[in-house]
C-alpha cells in the first residue's frame, strides 16, 4: 500500500460509494424514461439522430484509444520514464471503455440488440461492424495486459506480444471510428480522408489529460505524495509530451476550420461560421480548453508547475468533450440533400434524459477508478527499469 495514495484509505471508499450511487441514480431515472417515453426521451429527430450520447460515447471510446496509446509508449516502445503510469492508463483504459459502451448501449434503447445485430448479422462492408469487432478485440487485449501486470509479468515475451496486439487493435478500434465518420459523403463536414489521423491526436490528448489529472487525484493532488520515478516524470517528459500533443491537436483543429471557411462547399462553410464560430461555447471550448493549455504546457517554467498541470487537464478534458460534441452536432445541422440551398440550420439541444447519461457514463467511471485505486495498486511499476538482457531472460 502507498501511503500517499488517498484513494486506497477512506477517500478513496467515499469517492467509489457517492460515484456508485450517482452513477445507479442516473442509470435508474434514464432507463425508466426510456421504458416509459422511448427515445422520445432524447431531443434527437430523423434529421439529428445522432445528439449527445453518441457524442459522449466518442468522447470516451477515444479516451480510452488514447490511454492505450500512452501505455503502448513504454510497455511497446520501450520510453521506460513513463513506466509509472502505465498500470494506471491501461485501468483507465478498460474502464472509461465500458463507461462509454454503457452510454452507447443506453442511446441504442435495447441494449441486447447491439448483440446479434451489429456482430451475428455480418455485415462486414460496414464500418460499423469492424467498430464493434475492433473495440472487442481492444477490451480483450487491454484486459489480457493488465492481467499480465498484477502477475508481474512486466517484460516477459507473452506480455511483449499482448502489448502489441493491444496497440494494434487501439489503432485499429479507433482508426475505424473515425471512417464511421469519415467515409460519409453525404456528410461533408465529417467527409476527410484525413479523420483517422484527427482522431489519434485527440485521442492521446484527452488520454493524457485523463491519466494526469486521475494520477494527481490518487495522491491528494500533492505531486510531493507521488513515488519517486512518478514525480520525476511529471516533472519532466509528462509536460512535454503534453504539450507537444496538445500543439499538434491545435493545429489540426486549426487548419480544418481554415479550409472549413474558405471552401465552396455550403455544408462545410456553413458549419463552421454559422454554428461552431457562431457559439460562444464552443469559442470558449477551443480557445480556452485547447489553445490555453497548449500555450501553457509551452512554456518551460510552467508545464512542470504541479497546479497548472492540474488545471490543464481539467481544462483539456472539458475543451475536448465540447469539441466531440460540435463535431457530432455539426455534421448534422444542415439538412442532408438539402443543404445546397437550404440554409437554415436544424436546432437541437440536449434533453434531461441525454445529459443523464453523460452523468452515468463520467460517475461509473469515477466509481470504477476508485475502485482499482483502492484494490488493484495502479501505481505498481518494475523495480528497475526492464533492460534489452532482461527481457531476454524472462522469455
Amino acid at each position: 500500500m502507498n501511503k500517499g495514495n488517498i484513494l486506497q484509505g477512506p477517500m478513496g471508499l467515499m469517492l467509489m460509494v457517492v460515484s456508485a450511487i450517482v452513477a445507479l441514480a442516473a442509470f435508474g431515472y434514464a432507463f425508466l424514461d426510456l421504458q416509459s417515453a422511448g427515445h422520445r426521451s432524447f431531443n434527437t429527430t430523423s434529421q439529428i439522430p445522432w445528439g449527445q450520447p453518441i457524442a459522449t460515447y466518442l468522447y470516451f471510446a477515444l479516451a480510452s484509444s488514447g490511454l492505450g496509446m500512452i501505455a503502448a509508449l513504454s510497455l511497446v516502445f520501450g520510453f521506460k520514464q513513463f513506466l509509472p503510469i502505465a498500470k494506471r492508463a491501461i485501468y483507465l483504459s478498460v474502464v472509461i471503455l465500458l463507461a462509454g459502451m454503457a452510454v452507447l448501449a443506453m442511446e441504442l434503447g435495447h441494449v441486447f440488440r447491439m448483440l446479434w445485430v451489429i456482430p451475428l448479422n455480418m455485415q462486414i462492408h460496414s464500418a460499423m461492424f469492424w467498430m464493434g469487432v475492433f473495440y472487442v478485440a481492444d477490451l480483450i487485449f487491454l484486459l489480457w495486459k493488465f492481467q499480465k501486470m498484477e502477475g508481474q509479468e512486466w517484460d516477459s515475451k507473452t506480455s511483449k506480444q499482448i502489448g502489441i496486439a493491444s496497440f494494434l487493435a487501439v489503432l485499429l478500434a479507433s482508426g475505424n471510428l473515425a471512417l464511421v465518420f469519415g467515409m460519409m459523403s453525404m456528410r461533408p463536414f465529417w467527409f476527410d480522408g484525413l479523420m483517422p489521423i484527427y482522431f489519434y491526436l485527440t485521442a492521446v490528448a484527452s488520454g493524457l489529460a485523463a491519466v494526469v489529472f486521475f494520477t494527481y487525484l490518487a495522491y491528494g493532488f500533492n505531486r510531493n505524495a507521488m513515488p519517486e520515478r512518478t514525480r520525476v516524470m511529471f516533472e519532466g517528459p509528462m509536460g512535454k509530451l503534453f504539450a507537444a500533443v496538445l500543439g499538434a491537436t491545435v493545429l489540426f483543429i486549426l487548419v480544418r476550420a481554415y479550409t472549413g471557411f474558405y471552401t465552396n462547399t455550403p455544408e462545410v462553410n456553413v458549419v463552421w461560421r454559422e454554428f461552431l464560430f457562431a457559439s460562444p461555447v464552443y469559442q470558449a471550448s477551443l480557445w480556452l480548453g485547447i489553445v490555453a493549455p497548449f500555450v501553457v504546457m509551452l512554456i518551460a517554467g510552467l508545464r512542470s508547475n504541479p497546479s497548472l498541470q492540474v488545471l490543464v487537464s481539467m481544462a483539456v478534458f472539458a475543451g475536448l468533450f465540447a469539441e466531440r460534441y460540435f463535431f457530432v452536432v455539426g455534421g448534422q445541422v444542415v439538412p442532408l440533400f438539402r443543404g445546397t440551398w437550404e440554409w437554415g440550420l436544424i436546432q437541437y439541444t440536449p434533453s434531461l434524459t441525454e445529459w443523464t447519461l453523460t452523468i452515468m457514463g463520467s460517475a461509473m467511471l469515477f466509481a470504477l477508478y476508485a475502485a482499482g485505486e483502492r484494490f488493484l495498486n495502479l501505481s505498481d511499476m518494475p523495480a528497475e527499469p526492464a533492460t534489452p538482457e532482461g527481457a531476454v531472460a524472462a522469455a
